[in-house]
């Protein structure tokens, strides 16, 4: 950074016009350029990696109430078919990975922690009912972490507060305050995420566009996309008085069986596939 664009740029935070360059000692100016790079590390967005380390933080929490099926048959399938539908979607690839696992949980839920880690549970596992419903429901999640609506979970504030500790020079060699406080504001973005994903859910419109993603991901993987509004309308059949689950963090089913119909691609699977997939299906979860 130029001394000329550093008086500038102190010039129009001060709202100082005529900043004279000379009259600014290198300390002065060090001081400023200091100012300005912490200042412009706090306006990024969250990298590809800092997402993976959150998003494994909430996966941890999650695991914290929550067992996995001990089955490596389900475990792997389910793997099998969600990779193959975040290979197809816009963002192939995150820094740690696609990892995808069963939760030994009875209702009907799925979870997409930040960076790539896919919860759903045994409900939903029993729920669907054939392999392509369940791309259905993984492919919604892999749209989720494709569109960052986890991570954007996190309250601003508390990001920019994080990353004006990382970036202060105080801050190079962590005392115990700092790195008190980091901790702290970290556990806060978990909070956030956890919060959003298990309690709140997610909004209407950024549960609409997963949706929308999930056809578009079925369709160029292959599968039939509408498997994805066959499944949300036997849901809505079988959860009458339901508030559980997806019924819970989730806007009415209802809704977004609308707008997947007004979503529907035009390409249908190959037949002959489907019923070659829902045998794989079958003995892969025992049915």
């Amino acid at each position: 950074m130029t001394r000329n664009l550093l008086c500038a740029c102190l010039a129009a935070l001060l709202f100082l016009p005529g900043c004279k360059i000379q009259d600014l000692t290198p300390e002065q100016i060090g001081m400023i350029s200091r100012s300005l790079t912490t200042t412009i590390k706090t306006a990024r967005p969250i990298s590809d990696e800092e997402e993976y380390y959150v998003g494994r933080a909430v996966a941890a929490r999650i695991l914290s109430t929550n067992h996995l099926v001990n089955n490596k048959k389900l475990t792997d399938y389910v793997n099998l078919v969600g990779q193959s539908v975040a290979i197809h979607s816009e963002k192939p690839f995150t820094y740690g990975g696609y990892h995808f696992a069963v939760l030994d949980d009875s209702q009907i839920n799925a979870f997409a922690c930040p960076g790539g880690i896919i919860f759903i549970t045994r409900g939903m596992v029993n729920a669907v009912k054939d392999e392509d419903e369940l791309a259905a429901v993984l492919a919604h999640e892999v749209g989720h972490i494709n569109h960052r609506d986890g991570i954007n979970a996190i309250s601003q504030s508390r990001w920019t507060e994080a990353l004006t500790v990382i970036g202060a020079d105080a801050a190079k060699t962590y005392g115990s305050q700092d790195a008190a406080k980091l901790a702290g504001l970290f556990e806060g973005s978990i909070d956030d995420v956890f919060k959003t994903l298990v309690v709140n859910g997610y909004g209407r419109s950024q549960e609409y566009d997963a949706d929308r993603a999930s056809l578009a991901y079925l369709a160029a993987t292959g599968y039939e996309p509408r498997a994805l509004k066959d499944f949300l309308e036997r849901i809505v059949k079988q959860s009458k008085g339901s508030e559980g689950g997806i019924m819970k963090t989730h806007p009415a089913t209802s809704d977004r069986i609308e707008n997947v119909i007004a979503n529907m691609p035009e390409q249908k699977a190959d037949p002959a596939l489907v019923q070659m997939r829902s045998r794989r299906f079958a003995a892969a979860v025992g049915r």
